[in-house]
């Protein structure tokens, strides 16, 4: 008898036990289900706004839509008076929420397709064939090595000039294939350039005098390298070393 009735006391316990759990489970259910629905207010462009434009012109294509507050993208713009002084990076579409990081102060963006230049660097650029610019594979903020070549009988010389200099960016090159949309393969290589290449690069003075030199009295041909601190470095030359004492 006294054996039955502990057995019905640590039932009545177990029951008693699991109902809270329960409860509290669905409580905390409830409480995550409610954050994810709940509605708040976010910034979204009611028509195409290109890129430029500038962030106080924007109060008249922008509006206010409730949206569930899952659905409300991380780092969205809750004040246009934060964007007074920036302007679009790129455009954006109709229903498409105002991020702040694709806003930026004038004086910073970048123009698609290049790197920033390094402070204290300069930009130089010269036209190259495609096979003298690794078949045209080349892109902005790529590092390269620069090979001059002076001569073209059996006494013509070659040599590494500079290493591991920036592509700050590289016009004419053919737009890479976009990815298959299943993912199943590989992208195809993209075709070869048909014209000449216009490359720029981010360099010091000196560096800038070598390779100007060199596009006007000799061949210039790249090589595609990672920027590798380890890799050394040819010594910066000025033209009167490279081009004189450096080949004798």
């Amino acid at each position: 008898m006294r054996r039955r009735f502990l057995a019905a006391v640590a039932a009545l316990v177990l029951i008693a036990v699991g109902t809270v759990v329960l409860v509290g489970y669905v409580r905390g259910a409830e409480q995550r289900a409610f954050a994810g629905v709940q509605a708040v207010e976010v910034l979204v462009a009611e028509v195409a706004i290109p890129a430029g434009t500038p962030g106080s012109a924007l109060a008249e294509l922008v509006g206010v839509e409730l949206l569930p507050a899952k659905a409300a993208m991380p780092g969205r713009v809750t004040d246009l008076a934060t964007l007074a002084d920036r302007v679009a990076t790129i455009d954006l579409e109709p229903g498409e929420q105002l991020l702040g990081s694709r806003f930026a102060r004038p004086d910073q963006r970048q123009a698609p397709g290049t790197v920033p230049v390094p402070e204290g660097m300069q930009e130089v650029s010269i036209v190259l064939e495609p096979q003298r610019a690794v078949g045209g594979r080349l892109s902005a903020g790529d590092t390269v090595g620069v090979f001059v070549s002076m001569g073209g009988d059996a006494g013509g010389t070659t040599h590494s000039v500079l290493h591991e200099v920036l592509v700050s960016q590289v016009q004419g090159a053919p737009a890479p294939p976009a990815p298959p949309a299943d993912g199943t393969a590989s992208p195809a290589a993209a075709p070869a350039p048909s014209g000449s290449l216009m490359i720029t690069f981010a360099v010091t003075a000196p560096q800038a005098e070598a390779i100007v030199f060199a596009a006007e009295h000799a061949s210039i041909w790249l090589s595609l390298e990672p920027a590798d601190p380890d890799v050394s470095r040819t010594q910066v030359l000025t033209p009167d070393t490279i081009y004189g004492k450096a080949y004798s």
